[in-house]
């Protein structure tokens, strides 16, 4: 068979969590063979709202050479080819004393707000963006599962949202809800529609990622006018809707 060649003006674009690897697990030897496979058909990049570092942790130390373009934070810290191409600073951006505001006032929410357990790591200060979480980030993988019913049922997350929404509404902030335990807190414009600037060569983008509905982390970039986007179930059905879009049986045959 010929080698495959790589479609010109066209990008794939991959959230990281549930859409490339299990919700804060490690990326599969499968799916990170798979994505190689892919690479040679389409440009490939992913963006995710966590740092770096917890990027790296799920797709691996290479990460930012194995992917054309990875956007960390949204696309606030921009890699292209492996190299930085761009980063924005949220302390710049609102300054520490609307920050300071914003921190006393979700920990004090935190200190009483009554859930079965509390653990650490409630506020997680990024480059571009808070990440909030109830529970906190030090809890277990059991904890977090166990969280993530509790949530689904008595609404932890949305309920503390619609609070700081309104309490902060002065600072124009976004609120997106995703994973399994928190939810960030951003600028307006600073979700993942963000990583579109850097991406303006590309005649089509298409989107992949598992929470595109409506206030979750995917939902701005998967509505944006311009990506196609996809809704995906797990990282198996990441692959089998790339295989059928993207000149699928070259991918299975390489």
């Amino acid at each position: 068979m010929a080698a495959a060649r790589r479609t010109r003006g066209l990008i794939a674009l991959f959230d990281v969590d549930g859409t490339l690897t299990a919700p804060r697990k490690v990326v599969t030897p499968v799916m990170l063979d798979f994505m190689k496979q892919l690479r040679k058909v389409v440009m490939v990049g992913v963006v995710g709202g966590s740092d770096l570092v917890k990027i790296s942790e799920q797709l691996g130390n290479s990460v930012i050479n194995d992917y054309d373009y990875v956007f960390a934070e949204n696309g606030l810290v921009a890699y292209k080819s492996g190299e930085l191409i761009g980063r924005q600073s949220l302390k710049s951006f609102l300054g520490d004393e609307k920050l300071k505001e914003f921190i006393n006032f979700t920990l004090h929410y935190i200190a009483d707000l009554d859930i079965p357990i509390k653990r650490g790591t409630f506020i997680e200060f990024r480059s571009g963006m808070l990440n909030v979480s109830p529970i906190g980030r030090n809890c277990s993988q059991e904890e977090r599962d166990e969280f993530e019913k509790y949530d689904k049922v008595d609404n932890i997350r949305s309920k503390m949202v619609s609070v700081l929404r309104e309490k902060f509404a002065h600072l124009n902030l976004t609120f997106s809800i995703g994973g399994q335990i928190s939810f960030d807190v951003f600028p307006q414009g600073w979700d993942k529609t963000y990583c579109l600037r850097y991406l303006d060569d590309f005649k089509e983008i298409h989107f992949f990622g598992d929470k595109t509905y409506k206030g979750g982390n995917d939902f701005e970039i998967y509505d944006s006018e311009r990506t196609v986007g996809h809704t995906v179930t797990s990282p198996e059905d990441t692959a089998e809707q790339c295989k059928s879009l993207f000149l699928g049986k070259q991918i299975a045959d390489a």
